[in-house]
Formats: C-alpha cells, structure tokens, sequence
C-alpha cells in the first residue's frame, strides 16, 4: 500500500503538491489523473524519494522508500522511459539493474520475455522506438517482482495491440494482490483499467473514489425513461427532487438520481413504462467536469475554415 499524508512539495513561491493525502491499496488498479501541471509526475516522485518533500510524508508499506531495504524488490516504476543509457544493450541495462539489486540474473530474461522484448534483448536501448523503451522500462520496473508498481504514461508510444497489453498487465498484477497505481492522460483507457482513482488539480485532491462513482457523479449521467404517462411522471419525478428534462411528449431524462430510484417512483405513480434505461457518462465527461476550474492551460479551440472561407 502507498499511503500520502498531507504531502506538499513547493518551489519557491510555487505550490506543486498541496496537501495530498489519500492511499492507494493493493488489489486494484488506481489511475492517477490530473491536467498538465496538476502535480502527478512530483508526487510520484516524491514517492520515490527522488524530490523531498516540503511538508507531509509518502510510505510504502508504512516506510519511507529510502528506508526500504531492497527497494527493487518492494516497489518497481516506470517514470521516465529514456532513462536509459543509449549505448547499453536492452539485456546490459537490466542486467546492471539486477546485480545491484541482488536480483538473480536469470529473472532478466524471464522480464524480456514478458515484454516481448527477447528478440531485441542484444540493441541498444538508443536505437529503440518510443514503444519498445516504455517496453524496456516495465520490465525495468517488473524486475524485482515487487508488490508495488508505479507506472506514469505507461501506454505512450504503443500500438492498439501493445496498449491492451499493459492493460491486461496492470490488471493481472492487481489481482495478484499488488498495489498498481498508473498515471495517465487517455480516458478512455483508464475508463477500461482502473479500479479506482485519484484526481489532482493544481496540487490539490479533487477525487479518491472507485471509477464507477466517478462517472456516476456527472451531470450528463442520467437516466432515460419512456412511458405514455409522461407528463404525471415528470411532476412525480421533480416533486423527489430530481432533475427532468422532457425531449419528446413520451420520453423523459432524469439527472440526479439512481435508475433504481426512478423506477420506484415510477412504480409509486402508477405509471406504465416502455423504457427505463441508464445513459452513462464517459470517465472523459466526468473529468472534465472535475477538473474544468483547475486547467492551468485551458486554450480556446481552433476554428476550422475550408479553403473558400480562408482569409
């Protein structure tokens, strides 16, 4: 388990992380969002003891990853996938990782292999496209065993085939019991891999919830209902409270309430029903939403003209 207690880091005048606490438990895959600038990249960092904090702690396994004894063994990551000197082979730069971690140098190959990298374990890591380095540092972070991943932008640079491998990945070290916690910034991966996430916003906790009520939260999820008693529904609906729309003379869109909620007070009315169906938000809807006011860099979007409109 990672566990953040009131953790801050600060720049001069600057505030990157602001007070964070939250864990991050084992047994699930914890995404970790945030805009450009929402200070994801230093609490991991902090995590791993590479940046101090200013104030608050980050443990794992209730110690401070300094104090960890044989840390490749207890915590692995992937930060940054260039860190890697360009002249050593795949295999020479895991193998160093390994020796000085008194990690057996046969586990190398069996993390190549794991990442589909066996056939290139002799190139050098320079030579390797963004693809095969992200490759290259998951096995870099897979290399102890340890039972606590770290992972910031784990699928950048894949293909379609290499991002639903790290997908079916972190979720397969999860349910081995590990703690997982994976930055990123494509929402719709995170809507199919997380279990449960933490938002940030200009260094501060916006969310720390399982992913469904994340999306549940949203203004846009709503429910659909269709009945011919349209209309004494409608007056029924917001007399509980809830928010109506009504589309068209037999349909209706409620906002504000469970589609179990809705059905029993349909059911209390006495009105019959063609349709009683949920219209879920994407976890990109919702996080927009979370995040609207905290966007360090929110630029306009580009008109597009055609070549008869263009001045």
């Amino acid at each position: 388990m990672i566990e953040l207690r009131g953790l801050t880091k600060r720049y001069g005048d600057r505030v990157a992380v602001d007070d964070l606490t939250c864990g991050i438990e084992a047994g699930r895959v914890t995404g970790f969002l945030g805009p450009n600038g929402a200070g994801k990249s230093t609490t991991m960092r902090m995590i791993l003891g590479l940046d101090r904090p200013t104030a608050g702690s980050a443990l794992v396994g209730g110690r401070r990853y300094q104090d960890l004894r044989h840390p490749l063994r207890e915590v692995g990551a992937l930060l940054d996938a260039r860190a890697v000197h360009p002249a050593r082979s795949a295999r020479a730069h895991l193998l160093s990782m390994a020796r000085s971690n008194g990690i057996a140098a046969s586990r190398v190959d069996e993390v190549l292999e794991t990442v589909g990298l066996t056939g290139a374990a002799g190139r050098r890591a320079g030579s390797f496209s963004l693809g095969m380095g992200q490759r290259l540092g998951i096995a870099g972070a897979l290399l102890g065993d340890p039972g606590v991943l770290m992972f910031d932008e784990p699928v950048n640079g894949l293909d379609p085939d290499g991002v639903r491998w790290v997908r079916e990945l972190v979720r397969s070290l999860a349910a081995e019991g590990r703690t997982v916690f994976v930055s990123s910034h494509l929402m719709s991966e995170m809507q199919l891999t997380a279990d449960r996430l933490v938002v940030i916003g200009k260094g501060r906790l916006i969310a720390d919830a399982p992913l469904q009520e994340v999306i549940a939260g949203s203004s846009l999820t709503a429910v659909r209902v269709r009945s011919p008693h349209a209309a004494d529904l409608c007056e029924w609906l917001v007399s509980a409270g809830l928010d109506v729309r009504r589309p068209a003379e037999n349909e209706l869109i409620v906002t504000g309430g469970t589609i179990e909620r809705v059905g029993d007070i349909a059911h209390q009315a006495g009105a019959r029903l063609h349709e009683l169906s949920p219209r879920e938000a994407s976890l990109e809807q919702a996080y927009q939403e979370l995040t609207a006011s905290s966007r360090e860099y929110d630029a306009s979007v580009p008109v597009l003209t055609t070549p008869e409109t263009r001045v």
